[in-house]
């Protein structure tokens, strides 16, 4: 059977949309995990971004932070936390948010500093406050990219959520776990496919929500 004969098979069986095994269940799960882990990350690292952009202080620090955790292995990390403390849902978000947290907070970062600094003057200029300058001037003007560094986490998140599967969780993950276990790769490649069009789905929430949040003079310079 070829790819496409496998994705029909899967998605036209009945059995696959029922019960705790069930599409409907295991996007749920899998959609739970990755918001959680992407709100947990944003905690973290949109405030440090935002700070340290505003004030133009720390960014070598922040540049070693990320570097050093993009180079950890996320599946190596939930290994080792889960030998050491077992299985808890709540131990599988730590390598999830330590892969997130690199492209938020360093495109939060770029992308305040990227503001023109123009309007940032004259705010001053006027008496603004400090937090009222990041939040009135540069944050508007730096959505853009700030939304770009959140996009990115999360479509790693949605794609590495899959690792939830091999500690005993649930999520799209237990069909491409289980499935090469069974030797099963209808269910493989059902469980592959449903990752990527989540992602997908992703993408365009993300489009949706720049279209809202953004103005459209900042998006036509954008």
């Amino acid at each position: 059977m070829n790819v496409l004969n496998f994705i029909h098979a899967f998605f036209s069986d009945g059995s696959h949309w029922h019960g705790y095994d069930g599409i409907p269940t295991r996007v749920t799960e899998h959609l739970r995990y990755s918001l959680e882990a992407l709100a947990l990350a944003a905690v973290i690292g949109l405030p440090v971004g935002l700070v340290t952009g505003h004030y133009g202080r720390g960014g070598n620090v922040l540049s070693l932070i990320a570097t050093a955790a993009r180079a950890l292995p996320t599946f190596g990390l939930l290994v080792l936390i889960t030998v050491i403390v077992g299985f808890s849902l709540q131990f599988v978000m730590i390598p999830l948010v330590v892969l997130a947290v690199p492209p938020i907070l360093v495109t939060t970062y770029e992308a305040v500093r990227s503001v023109d600094p123009s309007p940032v003057d004259a705010a001053r200029g006027i008496g603004m406050a400090e937090p009222r300058i990041l939040l009135q001037v540069e944050l508007p003007v730096a959505l853009p990219l700030i939304l770009g560094g959140l996009r990115s986490a999360a479509i790693q998140i949605v794609s590495t959520a899959t690792i939830a599967a091999y500690v005993g969780l649930g999520g799209l993950g237990r069909y491409i776990v289980d499935g090469l276990y069974q030797h099963d790769y209808e269910k493989v490649v059902g469980g592959a496919t449903l990752v990527a069009a989540m992602a997908l789905a992703t993408l365009g929430v993300f489009w949706a929500v720049g279209r809202i949040a953004v103005s459209p003079g900042v998006r036509r310079s954008a």
